[in-house]
């Protein structure tokens, strides 16, 4: 696998020019921290499943508020409507929970992300240049 050390000059400005359109941007995953509840920043950081798991966590609160509502205006008794908000305050918890858990994680997730668009870049320029070498051509910059 190449690194930036093995790059030409060309190839490393293709790579930061790949880089610079291709990362994600910490001020932005975090203005989308804001939103945690909603898994924004999960789905900005391209982690479809645990995004989607806070979605449905969100949307259990408040399913259950309006549950807690609907039956406290309904119920004679306190006792019933109580049983709504137990789920509602439990899930309500543990997405607050996570949501703080992933501020202090979204700088890894960023940098993780960042570092596998990297990669992906590198191998593409690894590839073409096997096959300019397949090809017969000379890469342009290369010392051998």
């Amino acid at each position: 696998m190449l690194t930036k050390k093995d790059l030409t000059l060309n190839e490393l400005l293709i790579l930061n020019s790949e880089l610079r359109s291709a990362e994600k941007s910490a001020a932005v995953a975090y203005l989308m921290l804001l939103g945690g509840h909603l898994g924004l920043h999960r789905f900005y950081l391209k982690r479809i499943r645990s995004g989607v798991a806070q979605l449905l966590l969100f949307i259990a609160a408040v399913l259950f508020y309006f549950v807690f509502v609907f039956t406290s205006a309904i119920a004679e008794e306190f006792a019933y409507s109580f049983l709504a908000l137990i789920p509602c305050i439990l899930s309500g918890v543990a997405l607050f929970i996570w949501v703080i858990v992933d501020l202090f994680l979204l700088p890894g997730m960023l940098r993780s992300y960042n570092e596998s668009v990297k990669q992906e870049i590198l191998a593409a320029i690894e590839h073409h240049r096997r096959m300019e070498l397949l090809a017969g051509r000379p890469i342009p910059g290369d010392l051998d």
